[in-house]
């Protein structure tokens, strides 16, 4: 994909980037409000959402195209950039006419194709930048397809937005993280600059800071955090939503880090330590190598006895005894109960190959 670095004209060379601003426009006086507090924190960029696309028909949808026109009000006021999301052709046209700088296409748009295909159509010959945010469920492919087809229709200033990832299990994430798939987006892209949206991913204020510097520490580009003059009376979102006095705060306690360090000592101490890590790698990969290789001899066996290849009892076993040896070992029981869950996929799959095989010596 061809991409340029736009953020430089926001951030002025400071990095990284934020973005600021409510969930959703709601009235003159609440955007106005929080645009002064925005820019005198010296954040460029301010969101506002316009068009809220709801689960529920009888929740807050946005003001739509009304909430344009005080937009436009605040950018003659205060000089601030504006983001919102656009979901259609329509939204583009309406956003475009009211002078939006940056457009983001959200989750629920992503994860449709033709969606999508729809919105890029109408930036054809449009020079705006688009961000688009990850798709609801965990799917790379998605996220770089909506990416792909903006950038053939000839959006060059892209960008991605993490907003986290809808999940079943409990978690204390309102959208679960799952860090290795933007950081896997911005392995293969690095041009394209990653945005953390810690309000979504955390959905709950008191746990802004801490995404956002975990953002941070991944060397994500910028950050987009929903502020509101009164968040417990916000008409979206309102528990992920923080006062702009503690934006402030976040933004004063977040930790900058160098991407490296030209000093010597730590250089050498650095190469040393994963020279290390590259010696216990080789005996994990030899490890599991050995146990794949037991996993098949179990699958012969089973299939000479003509067992199943899932044996509940065992998986639960695993799943009971692998966690408590980890905290033992001082290791997180959740990090070895998801990688004991591949573990186990990778074993199933063996022996459902050995089964297979038999099936097809009968036939």
């Amino acid at each position: 994909m061809k991409a340029e670095n736009w953020i430089l004209n926001f951030s002025q060379e400071r990095h990284p980037l934020l973005i600021a601003g409510p969930c959703s426009a709601e009235s003159p006086e609440q955007l106005m409000m929080v645009a002064q507090a925005v820019k005198s924190m010296g954040i460029q960029v301010m969101r506002a959402g316009v068009w809220k696309p709801r689960t529920r028909p009888d929740s807050f949808e946005g003001k739509g195209a009304e909430a344009l026109q005080w937009i436009r009000d605040v950018k003659k006021e205060t000089g601030l950039a504006f983001a919102t999301e656009v979901a259609s052709p329509s939204h583009v046209q309406l956003a475009c006419e009211a002078g939006i700088e940056i457009l983001w296409i959200g989750a629920r748009s992503t994860v449709n194709p033709f969606t999508v295909q729809e919105i890029a159509d109408s930036l054809k010959g449009i020079d705006k930048i688009v961000l688009v945010k990850n798709p609801i469920n965990p799917d790379l492919a998605l996220w770089i397809g909506a990416l792909e087809r903006l950038n053939r229709a000839g959006i060059t200033k892209l960008g991605a937005i993490h907003r986290g990832f809808s999940s079943f299990q409990k978690s204390r994430y309102r959208n679960q993280p799952l860090w290795q798939i933007p950081l896997e987006l911005k392995t293969r892209y690095p041009q394209i600059p990653m945005i953390g949206d810690p309000s979504h991913i955390a959905g709950n204020r008191d746990m802004i800071l801490e995404v956002s510097q975990k953002a941070l520490d991944l060397d994500y580009d910028g950050l987009m955090i929903e502020t509101h003059p009164d968040p417990d009376r916000a008409l979206s979102d309102a528990q992920q939503q923080v006062t702009p006095d503690r934006l402030l705060e976040i933004v004063r306690h977040l930790q900058i880090r160098d991407r490296s360090s030209s000093d010597a000592v730590f250089v050498n101490q650095l190469v040393n330590l994963r020279e290390k890590i590259d010696h216990l790698d080789q005996e994990l990969i030899e490890i599991l190598s050995n146990r794949m290789k037991l996993a098949e001899k179990i699958g012969d066996y089973k299939k000479e006895n003509q067992v199943t290849v899932f044996q509940i009892e065992r998986w639960n076993e695993i799943m009971k005894t692998r966690p408590e040896w980890a905290r033992l070992a001082e290791l997180n029981g959740d990090f070895i109960r998801e990688l004991y869950k591949i573990i186990h996929d990778e074993s199933i799959r063996i022996q459902t190959e050995i089964m297979n095989k038999e099936s097809e010596t009968k036939s």
